[in-house]
């Protein structure tokens, strides 16, 4: 008997310890792609989230709590995304950074919504905040305002004769894509072709057999750089000379790897360079000290993104998903992007995204 009442002590003891040790920690889910062709996003998601709990964690964590990062792979793939939003939901996480890729992110969300779990994601497709769900936020702009500034700079500056439209048909590349066309054909500007490949080709020729043959000067491409970074190698290889331009998912260091010498001149619009501001110096330090890249867009969306959600918990002394998202809703919260208000509908107010030459040393310049 007294054996018996010594191992249920010890068993409620540990129950005790195990329960308060939950108790003190928060888990946030990091979901993106670590796999596939686009897992170079990924690395800036993930690398950017894991910054900003470190250094939020050294700061005393937050309410009592530590931050603890939960890591979810989606491959940038819709049924693998769908996957982890399930196992999000049965591993307890309320609070995810993610998904990376709108396709991703689209019916993840869905699940999350049903679930009661807070996402908020660098996507940037317009229709992810149109369903209605009261649980998704972004700390990116949409395309809907990508395609207007590129297609602005387009007018101003470059005046293109024959234009063509290349995107991936996937719902980020395409809608991107679509987004500058309906732009470019408001004013008048001649678009002889629009052109959708497959994502994963490798040969070109034919699309770019078919720009020259229509004296295209000027191709706006929506999709990821893996794709693209080929048909830029490709045209250059065979003296196809337009000017070509992509949004922020081709933005990037690998694109130049890619197209070599073909990667020069690019037109890019990306979010503002976050890690040249004086107050990120501690991030870009600390991602410095661990030899990553504190450049890529990705990053500080992913870091904002958990400071969002950490100074609302903070404020309201809440861990309930939906009482985090009346306030996100309610306030302005300085991030290391600079203050972020959200409209209804989970979208960033006044968010603004800058045209970049890209070069082939894989870095870009704001004009």
């Amino acid at each position: 008997m007294n054996l018996l009442k010594k191992s249920f002590g010890v068993l409620s003891l540990s129950l005790a310890v195990s329960l308060a040790n939950a108790a003190d920690t928060l888990k946030i889910g990091i979901a993106g792609p670590q796999t596939g062709t686009v897992s170079q996003y990924g690395d800036m998601q993930f690398q950017g989230t894991h910054a900003a709990i470190e250094l939020i964690n050294k700061a005393g964590g937050i309410n009592g709590m530590m931050l603890e990062a939960i890591e979810y792979d989606d491959a940038c793939d819709p049924k693998q995304a769908v996957a982890v939003a399930n196992k999000v939901v049965n591993d307890g996480v309320q609070f995810v950074v993610g998904h990376l890729c709108s396709s991703s992110t689209q019916p993840a969300t869905d699940v999350y919504e049903e679930e009661g779990v807070l996402a908020i994601t660098c996507s940037t497709n317009p229709s992810i905040t149109e369903r209605g769900h009261e649980l998704i936020f972004r700390t990116i702009g949409l395309d809907s305002d990508q395609g207007p500034t590129a297609a602005k700079y387009v007018l101003a500056n470059l005046k293109p004769k024959n234009v063509a439209i290349v995107h991936d048909k996937q719902q980020y590349g395409e809608g991107i894509a679509m987004s500058v066309h309906d732009e470019l054909k408001r004013a008048g500007i001649n678009i002889v072709m629009t052109e959708g490949i497959t994502a994963g080709d490798k040969d070109f020729s034919s699309l770019i057999t078919k720009m020259k043959k229509n004296n295209v000067d000027f191709v706006y491409y929506g999709g990821y750089h893996p794709e693209l970074g080929l048909i830029l190698r490709q045209s250059h290889e065979t003296g196809f000379k337009a000017q070509f331009m992509g949004p922020e998912a081709v933005g990037n260091k690998e694109i130049s790897s890619i197209a070599g010498e073909g990667a020069e001149g690019l037109l890019v619009t990306l979010p503002s360079r976050y890690d040249l501001l004086e107050k990120n110096k501690p991030i870009v330090d600390l991602m410095k000290s661990k030899s990553q890249d504190p450049t890529g867009p990705f990053v500080w969306t992913s870091v904002a993104a958990v400071q969002s959600m950490v100074k609302a918990i903070e404020k309201t002394g809440a861990q309930d998903p939906a009482e985090v998202a009346d306030f996100l809703r309610a306030n302005t919260v300085d991030t290391a992007m600079g203050p972020l208000t959200w409209d209804k509908k989970g979208d960033l107010i006044g968010f603004e995204f800058g045209i970049y030459q890209w070069h082939a040393d894989g870095t870009g310049s704001p004009l």
